[in-house]
């Protein structure tokens, strides 16, 4: 069906629009098809528990407040440590396993512009305040002006994150040449049972994409642990 043909067929059941796709939007939705259609996704979702890390947050300055997802930025570093083949991309051949000894991490940004991840380099020798001004920066930049190619290519690992929004879990698709992608949601506050009873505990929501010919759903799990044992030790 053409897009005329599209539009006509529409219109038989009554009045219709169209509206342009911007450039950015068209290329966003080929990439997209090419890494979901390529890729053998696997998401594995789990819970961590980031109370600490909260009751460390409301204890800062007006003047020092820093977004969980910068605290999310450092912790995903230390899991890509610790887990060198999830920062890494596959050859293309798919022979070898090319490993990474830099720690850029994306950060997708949803605007009028379109869907841009703008890549944050250098994580693992910037502290949370710098990623924090950054990430600031780069965002409004992406929502306003838009980013060239440069700013965002080069990355290991990226993070979606639809804290802001809503919802609980989700499948984001992978953003290749990378093998994994990091989907996070709004903290939430829930009862956990500490052995003697209920207690209240805020609860941050993770769905992590892996490339399967690369990620066992072992090692999968194992990432997503230590990207909370991090977060605890922030507040512990």
């Amino acid at each position: 069906m053409t897009d005329t043909s599209a539009e006509d067929y529409f219109a038989s059941f009554g009045p219709v629009r169209v509206v342009d796709r911007t450039r950015v939007q068209k290329f966003v939705a080929k990439t997209m098809t090419t890494n979901v259609t390529t890729i053998p996704h696997v998401t594995h979702c789990d819970d961590v528990d980031v109370t600490d890390l909260e009751a460390y947050r409301k204890s800062l300055t007006s003047d020092q407040k820093v977004s969980p997802l910068v605290f999310l930025v450092k912790a995903v570093v230390d899991a890509l440590k610790a887990f060198p083949h999830f920062n890494a991309s596959l050859a293309p051949d798919g022979g070898s396993l090319i490993l990474k000894d830099y720690f850029h991490i994306g950060i997708a940004v949803d605007g009028p512009l379109g869907l841009l991840v703008p890549v944050l380099r250098d994580c693992d020798q910037k502290d949370v305040g710098q990623l924090s001004a950054e990430l600031k920066d780069v965002s409004l930049l992406a929502r306003t002006k838009g980013l060239s190619m440069d700013r965002m290519s080069g990355g290991c690992i990226s993070i979606s994150s639809l804290g802001g929004i809503g919802g609980t879990y989700f499948t984001p698709i992978i953003n290749a040449p990378e093998v994994a992608i990091l989907g996070a949601t709004g903290i939430q506050t829930r009862p956990v049972w500490d052995g003697q009873a209920f207690v209240p505990r805020q609860i941050l929501p993770l769905s992590l994409s892996y490339d399967h010919r690369v990620i066992n759903g072992a090692d999968a799990a194992r990432f997503v642990r230590h990207i909370g044992a991090s977060l605890a030790k922030v507040g512990g």
